[in-house]
């Protein structure tokens, strides 16, 4: 019996022209988080591959997770451009119901940011010196979201040494 490899050991350059989404995965980004997930993908690579099943049929590969991150390589020019169009891609030889409940699976799987952990990483970023603007562009929070965490963790430790009120970082073009 040959022993088990994670698909994970065998992922490949795929040019996204020859991928494909599915039907019926549930999930959805806001606008806020693909902007952020386009950013992330720009600053740090693709880190983790998309999974697809391939259809040897006609030479192409059905997503069953990533769907978000095969759109950033469709819709961003740059990406598409530093990546020569090639998606990182690991296969899963499964049936049509697998694939339907391992994508509910890694969606599941991800989770949800907890308001206690994302206040306490802001308070260590504030901490840190980071400012405002920093934690915005590179967390990917809006204005109110940031302050209202930072309100959770302790308003008077976050807000030492700072005179109290909108900050010009914040301030509205």
């Amino acid at each position: 019996m040959e022993e088990y490899k994670s698909p994970v050991y065998g992922v490949r350059a795929v040019p996204v022209e020859k991928v494909t989404a599915n039907n019926y995965n549930p999930n959805i980004v806001a606008p806020p988080e693909m902007a952020l997930l386009e950013l992330s993908i720009w600053e740090d690579g693709y880190t983790m591959p998309c999974v697809c099943y391939y259809n040897p049929g006609d030479d192409t590969y059905e997503l069953v997770d990533g769907y978000h991150r095969y759109m950033v390589m469709k819709t961003s020019a740059r990406i598409y451009e530093r990546e020569k169009g090639l998606l990182p891609v690991s296969v899963i030889n499964k049936g049509k119901e697998e694939r339907m409940a391992s994508t509910i699976r890694h969606n599941r799987a991800r989770g949800v940011h907890q308001v206690e952990l994302m206040s306490a990483i802001v308070a260590e970023l504030t901490r840190a010196g980071m400012s405002d603007s920093w934690i915005l562009k590179n967390i990917g929070m809006d204005k109110d979201e940031l302050l209202r965490l930072k309100q959770i963790t302790g308003l008077a430790e976050l807000f030492a040494d700072r005179e109290f009120g909108m900050s010009q970082e914040w301030v509205e073009d």
